[in-house]
């Protein structure tokens, strides 16, 4: 829900409609950590299967220190240049834009998760026909191949079933298919988005942290593009689900930033822990678990004093000092911050897709920050 209000009457007015109970605000956010928790479990073991291949259209690229602190100067170009395309074009055709944009990257990122799931259901004697999609650049020996995919038939039938979702987004804008796509948003990236070692990943979230705190503090940009940004790039569930059912409309939210960042460095201690050949995962368990309390804290805190959390402040050093103190203890520090791995970096999307990752944190700090000023305007 893209809250609009920002006086306090309209607050109160907002209030007098609807005023979530406790037993929908505990559904609702149990629903969104649940809901968060299965990309980065699911994705960071696929992450470890997608290191490990060895196909050509999957080999990856690496992302170094330098690349991860130049990204929050990529994101803020990104981020201004949105600002003035809202503030120069109408909302209206830039948002139809982004719609058909996040449709096609939605049917693509859903078929992608499927398929692992449809290889399963369907039987051995399904006829299942290999196909390949080439293009090519020039002829003779000068050839030079610019797409190379190979599929199959359970790879159509992904398609054709994430192509309904995405015609069900576009005309409905219904919040189940947003979770869907948002799903497989998050998943895709956990998966895909590799960091090569721990040092990078601390660069990484070191960066964003800077990033959020001039942008959100320091200009009225980012708000005003989150105010007009509309796209599958957040996690909603209905607090009122239990009144109004399926067709409810009052969301609580989480920015698909607050899963994915977080995410591709649980995925990287993952892949750590197979690299030690210990038949353990104690690095990825601790970092799973303090995800799971910094989220938990986010939400205590955000309730008890009635004001709206940015996430990442409580995931990142949870995320980070859990497995840092278990590496000390076990005497292993300087073998994980030495680790290295792969890294599939889609060069041309990366930076629009972190930043609406965090451009939905920011929506859904905003949504939480009317949501609190409301239930206080109520109290009062």
């Amino acid at each position: 829900m893209n809250d609009k209000h920002t006086d306090p009457a309209s607050a109160l007015n907002a209030t007098a409609k609807f005023v979530a109970t406790p037993e929908g605000t505990a559904l609702a956010y149990g629903s969104l950590v649940f809901m968060a928790l299965l990309p980065i479990f699911f994705g960071a073991l696929r992450s470890v299967t997608c290191s490990k291949s060895k196909n050509s259209s999957d080999m990856p690229e690496t992302i170094t220190g330098r690349d991860a602190a130049r990204f929050p100067i990529i994101a803020s170009c990104t981020l201004f240049g949105l600002y003035l395309f809202f503030k120069v074009f109408s909302q209206e055709y830039i948002n139809l834009l982004l719609s058909v944009y996040f449709f096609g990257l939605g049917v693509l990122a859903l078929s992608h998760t499927m398929s692992p799931l449809m290889s399963r259901i369907f039987p051995e004697s399904f006829p299942n026909k290999q196909y390949q999609l080439l293009f090519t650049q020039g002829s003779g020996e000068s050839k030079e191949e610019i797409v190379n995919y190979e599929f199959d038939t359970k790879n159509l039938v992904c398609l054709v079933i994430s192509s309904v979702v995405g015609v069900w987004y576009l005309l409905k804008k219904h919040w189940i298919a947003n979770n869907l796509f948002g799903l497989a948003f998050a998943l895709n990236g956990v998966e895909l988005l590799h960091l090569n070692n721990v040092s990078t990943g601390c660069i990484l979230l070191g960066g964003l942290f800077v990033y959020d705190v001039f942008w959100v503090f320091g200009t009225n940009v980012m708000v005003t593009v989150a105010k007009s940004f509309e796209a599958p790039i957040k996690l909603v569930f209905p607090q009122d689900l239990l009144e109004k059912g399926l067709g409810a409309s009052n969301f609580a939210m989480l920015g698909l930033g607050d899963i994915v960042i977080p995410g591709i460095f649980i995925a990287l201690l993952l892949r750590f822990d197979v690299s030690l050949k210990k038949n353990s995962r104690t690095y990825f368990y601790s970092s799973f678990l303090a995800y799971i309390f910094g989220l938990g804290l986010t939400i205590f805190v955000m309730h008890t004093f009635k004001h709206a959390q940015p996430a990442l402040l409580y995931l990142v050093p949870a995320c980070v000092g859990f497995p840092v103190i278990v590496a000390l203890i076990k005497g292993e520090l300087t073998e994980m911050f030495r680790v290295k791995t792969c890294v599939v970096l889609l060069p041309l999307f990366l930076p629009l897709a972190l930043f609406c990752l965090k451009l939905a944190e920011t929506q859904r700090d905003r949504q939480n920050q009317a949501q609190c000023r409301r239930q206080g305007n109520l109290s009062a």
